[in-house]
């Protein structure tokens, strides 16, 4: 029988933390899964590992191939996914019991929904740094579709293999081979395709931070990769229309972000800053003006590329007091 939802969960070399995942999967209080573990080539006994849970529940199965990386066995694994809904599992972490019944449940609620994520705890506690502390309280701050759409440009607003997804939207996208994470890449498409993405607001993942996860070892997990993604998708979407754009705040996000942008053919007309001691310089040739400044310019969509949340707060409080409104006339990148 055609089960109701289908567990991708591509392994490499994970003999250590994958027999803990997939008990995590088995035990989940939704029965109707099947769950298609892909090993990509691994050297130790993921493989083993795999086929003996395999044995021992039916609905596990094991595919194998060469190593070839993530986007490749991503594919392979979701070729031979056969349910309405497919839900993402990474080989390292741990889901609560009633994820896939939760996470069915509100996509079930919400027909207008692409996919859903859920919140996450990052474990091992001993030892986690005040980065992965602040990153999952903002993850843990995002409660709709609205957040995950106002955020995307900040950082990815949920977490990959948090995610359940219609398998139809999902096949429609695909994964594709990117020069930044894969992850990230398929949010931003599924939402530039005017697909909406909900959370359910509990922690049902446990997401494991360590030395070897691909976010600290791969290249294409780097700042300058991440921001490169982000610029192409700034192009593709809000400035689409339009070379010339308005860019609030030139500390390094910011300047990171208008390298990034002029690989695109787009410049800021001008610079918004709060520093008085700026204010009728030139930068690059686009004049620095305060945000009381923004009214009487030529109309043009608006970057502001800030690191923090307190000054993105009073960056929106700002605009939409003018009557902007973010998403369509301006975003929030980090």
């Amino acid at each position: 029988m055609t089960p109701l939802v289908s567990v991708l969960l591509p392994a490499f070399d994970a003999a250590s933390t994958l027999a803990a995942a997939l008990a995590s999967v088995a035990r989940q209080t939704l029965a109707d899964f099947e769950c298609i573990v892909v090993d990509d080539g691994s050297a130790d006994d993921t493989a083993a590992i795999a086929r003996a849970q395999a044995e021992r529940d039916g609905r596990f199965r094991v595919e194998r191939q060469e190593h070839a990386g993530i986007v490749a066995a991503l594919r392979r694994g979701l070729h031979h996914c056969r349910g309405r809904y497919v839900a993402r599992m990474d080989a390292d972490d741990l889901a609560h019991r009633d994820r896939l019944r939760l996470q069915v449940e509100w996509l079930e609620r919400h027909r207008e929904l692409a996919a859903v994520g859920c919140h996450v705890r990052v474990f091992p506690r001993a030892g986690l740094q005040d980065g992965f502390r602040e990153l999952e309280r903002w993850l843990g701050s995002i409660v709709s579709p609205l957040d995950v759409r106002r955020n995307a440009l900040i950082d990815c607003p949920v977490v990959h293999p948090s995610l359940l997804l219609r398998a139809d939207a999902l096949r429609a996208v695909e994964y594709r081979e990117v020069s930044w994470p894969e992850d990230y890449d398929l949010v931003l498409r599924l939402l530039a395709s005017g697909r909406e993405i909900g959370v359910v607001p509990r922690r049902l993942l446990c997401w494991r931070d360590s030395s070897a996860r691909l976010t600290r070892t791969d290249p294409r997990c780097s700042l300058e990769r991440i921001t490169a993604c982000k610029a192409s998708f700034l192009a593709e979407g809000l400035l689409r229309a339009s070379d010339d754009y308005l860019l609030w705040g030139y500390g390094s996000t910011g300047r990171a972000m208008r390298r990034a942008l002029l690989a695109h053919g787009k410049r800021p007309s001008n610079v918004i800053e709060v520093h008085p001691r700026r204010l009728g310089e030139r930068i690059h040739g686009a004049e620095v003006v305060g945000p009381e400044a923004i009214a009487d310019l030529p109309r043009r969509p608006l970057v502001a590329s800030v690191a923090g949340a307190e000054p993105r707060r009073l960056i929106r409080d700002h605009l939409e007091k003018l009557g902007w409104e973010e998403t369509r006339d301006f975003v929030c990148v980090a």
